[in-house]
């Protein structure tokens, strides 16, 4: 992958077979195929395109993931929840530990941004640090600092 300060991507990619969990399925057989558009540099957030055909499955989120329907229907439920239908334009977020029955009616295709969450001491670490460079030196300057350092 690319580690340019921008980088594109179109959703209309390749995907490749990205197998449900055998265990997790419920009725069906759902076929799920994906491809990564974009990573970040320290590797704790991507962006993904996800699609599955029809089937009912657990999930199980082992990181913070937000995703948008793409096309299809999907129906989520679990414990705290009852089934509710979610379909194209849908926003929906997932936390780290969540869990949820997915009934995918037909087709789903989706984009999902994941995020790997950190222990909170290390996140707040990271942020504290950030805000004093940020502090000490504004952007216009890290900026410039940086073109001075890679030239």
């Amino acid at each position: 992958m690319s580690r340019a300060l921008i980088e594109t991507s179109n959703i209309v990619v390749n995907l490749t077979p990205m197998p449900i969990e055998p265990s997790w399925i419920i009725e069906g057989n759902p076929v799920a195929q994906w491809c990564v558009l974009s990573k970040s540099a320290d590797g704790l957030a991507s962006t993904i395109v996800w699609e599955c055909s029809e089937g009912k499955f657990d999930w199980y989120y082992d990181c913070d993931e937000t995703i948008l329907i793409l096309e299809g229907s999907i129906v989520l439920e679990n414990d705290t929840m009852h089934p509710t239908r979610y379909g194209v334009g849908d926003v929906i977020f997932f936390r780290h530990g969540a869990h949820a029955k997915w009934h995918v009616e037909g087709r789903v295709r989706k984009l999902a941004f994941c995020r790997t969450t950190q222990p909170f001491l290390f996140g707040f670490a990271l942020r504290a640090i950030n805000k004093i460079k940020r502090t000490l030196m504004p952007s216009g300057k890290r900026q410039s600092a940086s073109l001075v350092g890679s030239a």
